[in-house]
């Protein structure tokens, strides 16, 4: 009976308010029940619910008091939103939250923390705590496969648990410009605009992606300074520093750097290992126990040094490998099962590419470089050199000491510990190794 009732309910307010606004509110629904003069409903988040309820209530109550006439008010049964399903370019989609799961592995449990991206990690935490905004946006950037995805889900995560009461919303750049576009042609666009700007906190991956949209850039700039007023949280992710992306919008640019801006660098070699050990007591559990030979995670980490999606594809491929043939991992199977990963992943950057770049970053003669001076202005460009060269090359440290005018391999190692020492502590220096790195690798 109740089912009955609902349905021609629905199809009334499909015929009255349209399709769109019909997917968006009143599909999700489902009547539980009616008692006492109060009609209750389960939607599919509160956020759905206190929007029916703010603006179809009176809608709804009218039409079911056809069966129900003491009928009085709506109450709602809700779950929680947590992100936007990617909707499909030429399917009828709503332009409202769809309750669909996030990433169950991107936690912070399984992020794993090192110099490289510790700084991102504990902001993250941060804002995950749910406490007061103390910056407004967080904004995290680096290059593929570094982490920024892995931390914006597990703050929805975290925030979902201790927190059930926010309305988080996270979705990429690319899906809040297909929902403006699409209330645009539907004319839903106050239903837009109320729908984003009434979130506890709004989340945005990859925001590089508006840039140039100069529609898109206007209405994510008003929905950014309402929730800003409204001390609502915001966390954005793009590939590249806010100063970075080119015809992103001067305003918004100076917008997001108003709040704590956080580099995720480049992994590196330890940081790779600690990846590497997790990932596979992560396998063993979902694939069984493999043996793994000596020197395997080693290898691995000085090989595949760019992208930790590559680095744990590579890892997963070779615990299905020998799980299906019941041997143990070793370098040879790495070398064999592996050989097309490790060639696109082989370092093609030159030492002596490296050492022209990083002269004309720093403004001196490459003979400056290469010879015996040891005045400050010279000897810290040559030891970046030096540990960009251990970094990105195949090179052994002999060979890049005889590249560096003959110089002897320990001296070459000294001055690598010495830019991985001052990456922590001067902050210059290492915005000036991320951006040479990222020159060279480009």
């Amino acid at each position: 009976m109740i089912a009955q009732q609902w349905s021609k309910v629905s199809k009334e307010l499909r015929q009255e308010l349209g399709e769109s606004s019909y997917k968006s509110w009143i599909e999700p629904l489902e009547l539980v029940g009616v008692e006492n003069g109060i009609a209750r409903l389960s939607a599919p988040s509160r956020f759905v619910g206190d929007w029916v309820k703010r603006n179809y209530h009176d809608k709804i109550v009218a039409r079911l008091r056809a069966d129900h006439a003491d009928l009085a008010q709506l109450e709602f049964s809700v779950g929680r939103a947590t992100t936007v399903s990617t909707p499909s370019p030429t399917a009828e989609a709503p332009a409202v939250l769809e309750s669909a799961p996030l990433e169950g592995r991107y936690t912070f449990d399984n992020f794993v923390v090192g110099k490289p991206n510790e700084l991102a990690h504990a902001a993250a935490k941060r804002v995950a705590e749910a406490g007061p905004v103390t910056f407004n946006p967080l904004f995290l950037y680096g290059g593929v496969g570094l982490g920024k995805t892995h931390l914006m889900h597990a703050i929805a995560h975290e925030l979902h648990q201790s927190r059930p009461d926010l309305q988080v919303l996270y979705l990429s750049a690319e899906q809040f410009m297909y929902r403006f576009v699409q209330a645009l042609r539907d004319r839903q666009i106050m239903d837009f605009k109320n729908l984003f700007r009434s979130v506890d906190v709004l989340m945005v991956d990859d925001v590089q992606f508006i840039a140039g949209k100069d529609s898109t850039q206007e209405e994510f700039f008003h929905t950014f300074n309402a929730l800003v007023d409204q001390n609502k949280q915001i966390i954005i992710s793009a590939d590249r520093a806010p100063g970075e992306i080119k015809d992103l919008e001067a305003r918004i640019t100076s917008r997001m750097q108003s709040g704590l801006v956080v580099d995720l660098h480049p992994t590196d070699y330890e940081l790779r290992l600690g990846i590497l050990h997790r990932k596979a007591a992560i396998f063993a559990e979902t694939l069984g126990p493999v043996n793994v030979g000596d020197g395997v995670f080693e290898f691995l980490a000085h090989r595949i040094t760019t992208n930790v999606r590559v680095l744990e594809g590579a890892l997963q491929r070779l615990f299905a490998f020998s799980n299906l043939i019941g041997q143990e991992i070793t370098l040879d199977m790495v070398q064999d099962c592996l050989s097309d990963i490790l060639r696109s992943s082989e370092r093609r950057v030159t030492v002596e590419e490296i050492q022209r770049k990083v002269s004309e970053h720093f403004n001196i003669r490459l003979s400056d470089m290469l010879g015996p001076k040891r005045a400050r202005n010279i000897a810290r460009p040559r030891q970046i050199a030096m540990y960009l060269a251990k970094e990105l090359t195949s090179r052994s440290l002999p060979e890049i000491g005889r590249r560096f005018g003959g110089r002897d391999h320990t001296t070459i190692l000294y001055g690598v510990r010495k830019v991985e020492e001052m990456r922590s502590s001067d902050s210059q220096l290492a915005e000036d190794v991320d951006l040479l790195r990222r020159l060279l690798q480009s």
